[in-house]
């Protein structure tokens, strides 16, 4: 779900994605395949065992794989043979396997703990929960899809990105700043195993699992925001730039998207306890597990965020929303990348690897 942080947290790829015409469209994006979805639902239901969770994830990973190709074709507005060409297969590969099928397991795993921990269990209950997984995680999926296949329009429109969210920037961040995503990391991993202890001496299960998923909420939050600023002032301390930060800005950043992913990427670990491994409850060891894993790759994830922040800030044009807007803005953005050599955009994507 790192596509997810990277569309809402840096400002560049936000901007483009919030326009308001960009929402109108996508409303109906997200409309018709939850249509679909329920469809494929009600069809399911009576050719394979929908009842059991492994059907019931292929059968929502599937879905998703469909959405989201279609929705990156409407959101890429070109045709296949065009995009074919200007995309390549790896990228359309990572748009079906990632966003489709693997985001799509992940969201209906979600979807299914936080109806386990709400005592509404779909190995109980299988009807609703089925439903609601693959109708919401086909709908997210067809969102994020669109925004990604915009983004890239954009992009071979001319108007630059320094990051684009597919991951790269992270594993070349990985090899250049090892040392800075491992300590985040690591102190994730002690966080982690301490806030997933919480609730080990509530005898309800879901009572002890929802006591858990508040304190990984909190805590890997908090981390979260913590790694966010350090990957902001990659020079200095994570501290300087906390003090500078104001009480509002640093709420924000701790609650989206620092505590909304902690807690989601937490619930995705209890679905695999729970509905892939078929477990009854969640057990302290497994627990520690889960915490120290989920807690660190938010800290990884932060920094990441924070330091693609920085690099905005330092390389990318300081333009404001309406200026991007402009059509007159746009064409000289186009003018900059497409000219050989261009001072200051083109500059930019070489320090970081990237052609947008």
């Amino acid at each position: 779900m790192l596509h997810r942080m990277a569309l809402r947290v840096l400002p560049s790829l936000t901007l483009a994605v919030t326009e308001d015409a960009v929402r109108r469209q996508k409303r109906i994006v997200m409309f018709v395949p939850g249509l679909v979805a329920f469809g494929v639902y009600r069809l399911a239901k009576h050719l394979v065992p929908i009842t059991e969770p492994v059907v019931l994830l292929a059968v929502s990973s599937l879905v998703a794989m469909v959405t989201a190709l279609l929705a990156y074709r409407v959101g890429r507005a070109a045709s296949w043979s065009s995009i074919t060409s200007q995309d390549g297969l790896r990228l359309l590969g990572w748009v079906v396997g990632w966003i489709g099928a693997v985001y799509g397991i992940q969201l209906s795993l979600l979807v299914l703990s936080l109806l386990w921990i709400m005592h509404y269990s779909y190995l109980q209950h299988p009807d609703g929960p089925a439903m609601m997984a693959i109708i919401i995680s086909c709908t997210s999926v067809a969102r994020d899809a669109f925004e990604i296949g915009h983004v890239r329009k954009l992009s071979v429109l001319g108007r630059p990105f320094l990051t684009f969210p597919d991951g790269e920037q992270l594993r070349l961040l990985v090899q250049r700043r090892t040392s800075q995503l491992g300590a985040w990391a690591l102190a994730g991993m002690g966080i982690g195993a301490i806030a997933s202890l919480f609730g080990t001496a509530i005898d309800d299960a879901h009572n002890a699992a929802l006591v858990q998923l508040l304190g990984m909420t909190v805590l890997a939050g908090g981390l979260a925001l913590c790694a966010y600023l350090g990957g902001l002032n990659p020079s200095g301390s994570w501290i300087q730039t906390f003090r500078r930060t104001t009480p509002a800005e640093l709420l924000k950043y701790w609650w989206w998207p620092g505590m909304a992913f902690a807690s989601t990427y937490y619930l995705v670990a209890m679905g695999l306890v729970l509905f892939v491994a078929r477990e009854p409850g969640i057990t302290p060891g497994v627990a520690v597990v889960m915490g120290a894993f989920v807690a660190a790759m938010m800290g990884a994830y932060g920094y990441y965020l924070g330091y693609r922040r920085y690099v905005e800030n330092e390389q990318a044009p300081q333009l404001s929303s309406a200026l991007l807007r402009c059509p007159f803005v746009m064409g000289i953005l186009g003018k900059q990348v497409s000219a050989p050599k261009s001072v200051g955009v083109e500059l930019a994507f070489e320090k970081n690897g990237t052609k947008g």
